[in-house]
């Protein structure tokens, strides 16, 4: 295929994928051959199909060898997202078809609104299908497990390059509603082709967007318009169950607003969610509980790793009201006998991460009882994945995970490749040097499984990371599974005033 069998063959995908009518097929041409500095057309024809990546390689092949971008990842994501901008429709027709389709259903608006995210390449499908997911069946249920190979490495060159970028910043983060549209550079990614829906949440201007990544079913991102710091406050519980009306067929739920326990972006206020039944929604109570004044509003402890306090009512604001009174109780609760301190030399500990749903016409809010303390022994946070469950997985434990999806590094395909080798063919892993982290793990595997078949040790590896994921949730937890731990956390409930 050529480049000009390649922009036609472009032009015909976004006919094909309703991203364009086809009374603009000449205009979108033309916008194309701009982006690739061509000044003249061919009107060459592949009778062949080719699939969008294939199209995509063509032209970014033809524009490296022009010298028009350099020949790494950061530079062809941001050249192949101009090129997809001339075929992808305008914000204000996406907002007004998205509104169009949610006056009927708005199962139809998020429908309409995924596909067009996923045709714009905004959501690169060939890269997302290349993720690895399996799960593993726990003392809390099935959870989910994916080891994430979508989000490409940086190449150095491009490391290099941004570390000269200039300090001004704009958009100022990665969340900011200035991104729609926005070109990119070597330290910001291209935005040209996402798409935001405008909502109202909690009384202010909020903005809806899908997650590039797709770390789950049609994974979401819901921002506020101004660039303003995560809080989680009564506020947040407001937001989320304005969220849920608008899109009822949706689970929305917050990083906790504290470093540690919070997620990687903490500058910015936003929540995430999508149309997917996570574990922890699958979890069941194990205990019921009332709070004076509450007569409408169910409560209960959930079976689940971390501490889990499931709310529900039909009155959205009975649980909003209960919510925030667990949460104030929470914010100055110390207990000393669970290492449980509200605060230290002025820094608060205490948060939430809350998610909510709505099930059977009520809504529902699971809040996760969180705390960043740090100790000499444990700098990384107290309520953390322990030093003996690094070589796995050492980064914050956001959102995702607490609901029961981990989302782990790329890094863990090839060494866990890597690790069956050897001990398939009987090599001392201890000794080499990029898998000697997971030495005392995999001592421990074979301990646990002596009639293992080391010709299929690959599935053993990838259950055991299943058991190190729960393992993580239980040392996140702030009152442990254990029979002193059940009665710290009774101990709390009981006392809420």
């Amino acid at each position: 295929m050529n480049t000009y069998e390649a922009i036609n063959k472009l032009v015909d995908y976004a006919v094909d994928n309703n991203l364009i009518p086809d009374c603009e097929r000449i205009y979108s041409r033309n916008l194309i051959l701009d982006v690739m500095k061509l000044d003249f057309y061919k009107d060459e024809k592949l009778e062949e199909t080719a699939d969008l990546e294939t199209i995509l390689k063509v032209l970014l092949d033809d524009a490296v060898s022009r010298k028009l971008i350099g020949d790494n990842v950061t530079e062809r994501d941001l050249f192949d997202t101009r090129l997809m901008n001339c075929v992808t429709p305008r914000p204000g027709q996406v907002i007004s078809k998205f509104y169009e389709l949610h006056e009927k259903s708005p199962e139809k608006a998020t429908d309409y609104f995924f596909e067009l995210s996923e045709n714009s390449d905004y959501i690169r499908r060939y890269r997302i299908k290349k993720d690895i997911r399996w799960n593993v069946d726990t003392p809390y249920g099935e959870m989910e497990m994916s080891i994430n190979m979508s989000k490409p490495e940086k190449d150095p060159r491009a490391i290099k390059a941004a570390a000269k970028a200039s300090s001004d910043k704009y958009p100022e983060c990665a969340l900011c509603k200035e991104n729609e549209g926005y070109s990119g550079r070597i330290d910001h990614p291209a935005r040209e082709t996402i798409r935001l829906i405008p909502i109202k949440v909690a009384g202010q201007h909020w903005f809806f967007q899908y997650s590039p990544y797709q770390y789950f079913n049609e994974h979401s991102i819901f921002l506020n318009g101004m660039h303003t710091p995560m809080k989680i406050d009564r506020q947040v519980f407001v937001k989320l169950t304005d969220i849920l009306d608008i899109l009822p067929h949706y689970t929305v739920g917050s990083n906790a607003g504290l470093p540690i326990v919070g997620g990687s972006i903490l500058a910015h206020e936003h929540f995430q969610g999508g149309r997917h039944e996570f574990p922890m929604a699958k979890a069941k109570i194990i205990e019921n509980f009332t709070l004076p004044g509450f007569d409408n509003v169910n409560f209960g402890i959930v079976n689940w790793p971390m501490n889990v306090i499931r709310v529900s009512s039909e009155d959205k604001e009975k649980v909003i009201d209960a919510c925030d009174k667990i949460l104030t109780f929470w914010k100055r609760y110390t207990d000393k006998d669970a290492f449980i301190f509200a605060e230290t030399d002025g820094q608060e500990h205490n948060t939430v991460t809350p998610i909510s749903r709505k099930r059977d016409g009520r809504y529902e809010i699971d809040l996760v009882l969180r705390n960043n303390i740090t100790t000499d022994e444990y700098p990384d946070g107290y309520f953390h994945a322990h030093p003996e469950y690094h070589h796995i997985k050492r980064e914050n434990i956001g959102l995702i995970e607490v609901m029961g999806l981990s989302v782990l590094p790329s890094r863990l395909k090839t060494e866990m490749d890597i690790l069956a080798d050897a001990i398939k063919n009987g090599e001392d892993y201890h000794n080499i040097e990029k898998i000697k982290k997971h030495a005392v793990w995999a001592d421990e595997i074979l301990k646990k499984y002596p009639d293992l078949d080391k010709n299929n040790i690959l599935p053993v590896l990838y259950n055991e990371i299943g058991v190190v994921f729960y393992k993580i949730l239980e040392n996140c937890a702030v009152f442990k599974r254990t029979d002193e731990g059940r009665k710290q956390f009774e101990k709390f409930v009981n006392s809420i005033k």
